[in-house]
């Protein structure tokens, strides 16, 4: 790919409270790489694991953590980030954050801004396999994709847990990939 692949492309990358952070660092520095503009939104869990400053350096955008923080860059972030996106990007996916986005709860910047968004919408979920596995998150995911989401993995591999199975987060060159199929199809 070249380094122009994504240029005139505002991607938004929204992040919540899984191990699997630390891979989505690497998504938002190969967006920025193939010439994307890319600004990171965080839940508070996320924070436990990797912090805003390491997306702000990485991103070069500030990282939107609390919708009603007065130093927010927006008045209305989830609004602002939400219409000027051309892909939303939500890595890790906790099973929390999805049956949120399913049962259409916005009360963190994550949720509030893929509800006010109009831009596809990509999850990559990341969790445990007995999490992955429950009827709810199954549930929750395919009304999701009905509404239109896309969802890449999770694979199986080696989970935090020590076990090996299904719920680790795709790599970041395959999300990479998936962003611009999606984009190119559009």
């Amino acid at each position: 790919m070249t380094a122009s692949r994504l240029a005139g492309k505002t991607i938004i990358v929204g992040v919540t409270g899984g191990i699997a952070a630390y891979k989505t660092v690497q998504v938002v520095s190969r967006l920025r790489q193939l010439g994307a503009e890319v600004h990171v939104v965080m839940t508070s869990s996320a924070a436990h694991f990797i912090t805003p400053l390491t997306f702000r350096t990485i991103s070069q955008h500030p990282v939107v953590t609390d919708l009603w923080d007065p130093a927010n860059p927006y008045d209305e972030p989830h609004v602002a980030l939400g219409e000027r996106a051309a892909l939303y990007l939500i890595a890790p996916a906790t099973a929390h954050t999805i049956a949120r986005l399913a049962l259409g709860l916005a009360d963190d910047a994550v949720t509030a801004t893929a509800l006010a968004t109009r831009a596809p919408v990509l999850l990559a979920p990341a969790m445990h396999d007995a999490m992955y596995e429950h009827a709810a998150t199954q549930g929750h995911l395919h009304t999701l994709r009905q509404r239109g989401c896309h969802v890449i993995g999770p694979e199986t591999g080696w989970l935090a847990s020590g076990k090996t199975g299904i719920g680790r987060m795709s790599e970041p060159d395959a999300i990479i990939d998936e962003i611009c199929a999606i984009l190119d199809a559009r």
